[in-house]
């Protein structure tokens, strides 16, 4: 992966659910274009409803004055399921902090999970990696909507579960597994290559205040953007974990793409759990090789902090 790092930007799109994070991960994709070739931006619900993670996926782009990013509107619930958001931790709008605006840039008209299997269709197979932030709707529905596009995806680097944390939004599940567990059991049996960033590795990317504060002083728009956004976002981690910052969660995806060596983790096998009122949603680990169930995911589990900031604050800079 890295060889192709160095040679051409791999193309990428970003399925995301803004989010002050997913809005992180987002910026650190826009300022990195010799590693990245965002090919456009499908929002699904998840932290917020789908009216708001499209209207936020827009103002992210022109903060980072790039409205000719395509956003596309994708699913507006889980596949099977009624849809859970988190107010609770990204506020009413999903980007409380700084000051908002309702964006200019249209919506792309093309409906978000169309989009996903147009483009792998078009692009040659094997170079486009799918890059989702929230829960894996858009993603599964474009799975079972089009098989044929399955084996067409270079991999699919995804922010969500966890094991060594368990759960942060029932005591054993990570939320954007738990808001549409049976979308990343299709995603995680699907066959195509599956990276993991999970709470166990975002748990260890923490937003202090040190780290905001160099964000804030690059003294642009975009880091006076992200300095206000995490300033908010912080509280409700510090507040819950006791922890010195919140969990930049998102840009684990990004900033594996951008700088792999960052990162470490072990190829293991994953299942979800679709059917128990106490663990729905929980993604099952074997992190010790305790059954025969073949790897089906690079599961990481460990980040090197302050590299993940300094590339984060360096990218944002550039924007």
């Amino acid at each position: 992966m890295s060889d192709q790092s160095q040679s051409r930007p791999r193309k990428i799109i970003i399925d995301t659910d803004p989010g002050q994070d997913d809005a992180v991960a987002i910026l650190l994709a826009l300022g990195s274009p010799q590693e990245i070739d965002l090919l456009g931006i499908t929002c699904v619900a998840g932290n917020v409803p789908l009216a708001l993670t499209q209207t936020n996926a827009r103002r992210v782009c022109e903060v980072a004055g790039r409205s000719d990013v395509a956003v596309h509107a994708g699913r507006d619930a889980p596949l099977r399921r009624p849809l859970v958001t988190a107010e609770h931790v990204h506020g009413k709008t999903g980007l409380d902090g700084p000051e908002l605006w309702e964006p200019t840039m249209p919506l792309a008209e093309i409906n978000g999970v169309d989009f996903i299997i147009d483009t792998l269709r078009r692009e040659p197979a094997g170079t486009v990696t799918l890059c989702p932030l929230g829960p894996l709707s858009n993603i599964a529905a474009a799975f079972e909507q089009a098989p044929d596009i399955v084996e067409r995806v270079q991999e699919i680097v995804l922010m969500g579960g966890a094991y060594f944390e368990v759960g942060n939004i029932t005591p054993a599940a990570e939320f954007n597994i738990y808001v549409d567990p049976e979308a990343a059991e299709i995603v995680l049996t699907s066959g195509v290559p599956v990276t993991m960033m999970p709470l166990d590795v975002t748990h260890k990317a923490l937003a202090t205040r040190t780290r905001i504060e160099a964000i804030r002083a690059l003294d642009t728009r975009v880091g006076h953007f992200t300095a206000e956004m995490l300033d908010f976002f912080e509280r409700f981690d510090v507040e819950k974990y006791g922890s010195e910052g919140g969990p930049l969660h998102d840009p684990c995806v990004i900033a594996y793409l951008i700088q792999p060596e960052l990162f470490s983790g072990r190829r293991i096998n994953v299942m979800v759990e679709t059917s128990s009122d106490l663990t729905l949603g929980m993604t099952v680990a074997d992190w010790w090789g305790v059954t025969d169930r073949a790897a089906n995911a690079l599961f990481i589990g460990d980040v090197d902090s302050d590299g993940f900031f300094a590339l984060i604050t360096e990218r944002l800079g550039r924007l």
